[in-house]
C-alpha cells in the first residue's frame, strides 16, 4: 500500500536510471504523478465514495430485531497522555460514537472487537470499552480482543456471541468498510443489519478539490486498502 509502494517504485527508478536512464526517468515521473494524483481531494473522495454501497440507518425512529451491537476497531493513539496512556484513534472513535448512539436509542448491549495493535498496548477492544464507558456512559457487555483483521473480527466475535444465542446484530463500522465487514460476519454465521457511519460525500468539482493535500492522500490509501482487501477476501473465500 502507498506510501511504501511508491517509495519502492522510486528506489527502483533510481536504480534503473543508472543502466537505462530513459526508463528510469519514465518510471520516476510515473511514480511522482501517481503520488500527486492520490493526493488530490477529488480523487480521494471519489475512491472512498465508490466503496459506499450500504445506506445509513434511519436517524430518528429505528426498529430492529437485532440482539446486540458489534462495533469494529480501526486505529489507536499511541500517546494519549491526557487520558493516561494509549487510547482509541479518530476513526475508531467515530465508530464508537455511533455505537453509543445506537445503544442509547435501542437499549441493545455492545460488543467491541479488536486485538492488540502493538506489543506494548492493550487490545483495541479494551481501549474501546474504556472510551465508551467513561466518555459516553454506555456499558460494554462483551469484548473480543484477539482479532487482527476483519475476517478475524467476525470469526472470534462469532465464537463469543453465537454460543449465547446471539445471531442477529447491528454491525457498526465505516461506510466504506461495511460491505467487506458484512460478508465476513455473514460467513461467520450472523444475520447482519449494517449500521454504517462516517459517510463520505461525493467531492465537488471545484478548484480546491484539485490541490494536493496530506488528508486526501490518506483517504486514497484507505480506499486502496479496502479495494485490495475486498479482492483478497474474494479470492480466498
Amino acid at each position: 500500500m502507498p506510501p511504501t509502494s511508491l517509495i519502492a517504485l522510486g528506489l527502483v527508478a533510481i536504480a534503473l536510471s543508472r543502466r537505462r536512464p530513459k526508463a528510469g526517468r519514465l518510471l520516476g515521473l510515473a511514480t511522482a504523478g501517481l503520488a500527486a494524483v492520490l493526493s488530490l481531494p477529488y480523487v480521494g473522495g471519489v475512491l472512498l465514495h465508490s466503496l459506499q454501497r450500504v445506506k445509513a440507518l434511519p436517524a430518528e425512529e429505528l426498529v430492529t430485531e437485532a440482539q446486540a451491537i458489534v462495533v469494529l476497531s480501526a486505529e489507536h493513539n499511541q500517546a494519549g497522555p491526557e487520558y493516561g496512556g494509549p487510547t482509541v484513534g479518530p476513526i475508531t472513535l467515530e465508530r464508537l460514537r455511533y455505537a453509543a448512539n445506537l445503544s442509547l436509542r435501542t437499549g441493545l448491549p455492545i460488543a467491541c472487537s479488536g486485538g492488540v495493535p502493538r506489543r506494548d498496548v492493550a487490545p483495541m477492544a479494551e481501549l474501546m470499552r474504556a472510551a465508551l464507558e467513561r466518555e459516553f456512559g454506555v456499558e460494554v457487555r462483551w469484548i473480543e480482543s484477539r482479532s487482527a483483521n476483519t475476517r478475524e473480527n467476525a470469526r472470534f466475535t462469532a465464537e463469543l456471541l453465537l454460543p449465547l444465542g446471539i445471531e442477529r446484530i447491528l454491525l457498526v463500522t465505516h461506510a466504506w468498510h461495511q460491505p467487506r465487514a458484512i460478508a465476513a460476519f455473514e460467513s461467520a454465521g450472523f444475520a447482519v443489519t449494517p449500521a454504517p457511519t462516517g459517510f463520505r460525500i461525493h467531492p465537488a468539482w471545484e478548484w480546491d478539490s484539485f490541490v494536493p493535500t496530506a488528508k486526501a492522500f490518506r483517504e486514497s490509501c484507505w480506499a486502496l486498502h479496502e479495494w485490495v482487501g475486498r479482492a483478497w477476501y474474494g479470492m480466498t473465500g
